[in-house]
C-alpha cells in the first residue's frame, strides 16, 4: 500500500532518490505511477536491439537493484513505500514488453495492459502488496503485475499469430 507524502527536496538532490523517483516522474501531483510507468516505455525500443537474453539479463539487473533502490529511499525518507518511488512501476513496464513486438501500437497495448494489472492487483499481487514490506516489497507487486501482464500480452501475440 502506497502512503501519500509530499514529495521530499532530495529527489532533486540526491542521485538514488532522483532515480527511484522515475528521473523526477514520482514528483508529479496525480498518478504518479502512471507517469513512471511511461517514463518507462523510451528505454524498450533500445532493449529491443539486444538479443532476448540481454533483455533477460536487464531485466533481471533492473529488478535486484530496484529491492535495494526502493528499499534504501523508502528507508531514507522513513515512508514505508511513497507513491513517488516508481523504479517498480518502470521495471514492470519492462518485464511485461519482454519478446513483444516493435512498434508503438505494442508498447501502448502494454503500457495500458499493465497499468490494469497494477491497478486492479489480481490474487496474489495484492496479498504481496499489503504483506510483504522494504524492498522486496515494494517491487514484488509491481513485478508481479509484470509477469502477469506479461502473459496476457504473450497470448495475445500467440493468438493473432493463429489468425
Amino acid at each position: 500500500m502506497t502512503e501519500s507524502v509530499r514529495v521530499p527536496p532530495s529527489v532533486w538532490r540526491n542521485p538514488w532518490h532522483f532515480l527511484a523517483f522515475g528521473f523526477g516522474s514520482g514528483t508529479l501531483p496525480k498518478a504518479p505511477g502512471t507517469w513512471g510507468s511511461l517514463v518507462a516505455l523510451p528505454f524498450v525500443p533500445l532493449w529491443q536491439m539486444l538479443p532476448d537474453w540481454g533483455y533477460w539479463l536487464l531485466l533481471g539487473l533492473t529488478m535486484l537493484f530496484g529491492f535495494w533502490l526502493c528499499g534504501r529511499v523508502a528507508a531514507d525518507l522513513r515512508v514505508h513505500d511513497h507513491e513517488g518511488i516508481v523504479w517498480d512501476e518502470m521495471v514492470g513496464m519492462w518485464i511485461t514488453l519482454w519478446l513483444v513486438p516493435e512498434g508503438w501500437q505494442w508498447l501502448l497495448l502494454g503500457f495500458a495492459m499493465f497499468r490494469v494489472m497494477d491497478i486492479l492487483k489480481p490474487w496474489p499481487i495484492h496479498w504481496i502488496d499489503r504483506h510483504v514490506h522494504g524492498g522486496v516489497g515494494i517491487m514484488l507487486d509491481d513485478v508481479l503485475a509484470g509477469v502477469f501482464a506479461w502473459l496476457a500480452m504473450q497470448l495475445l501475440i500467440w493468438g493473432l499469430a493463429w489468425l
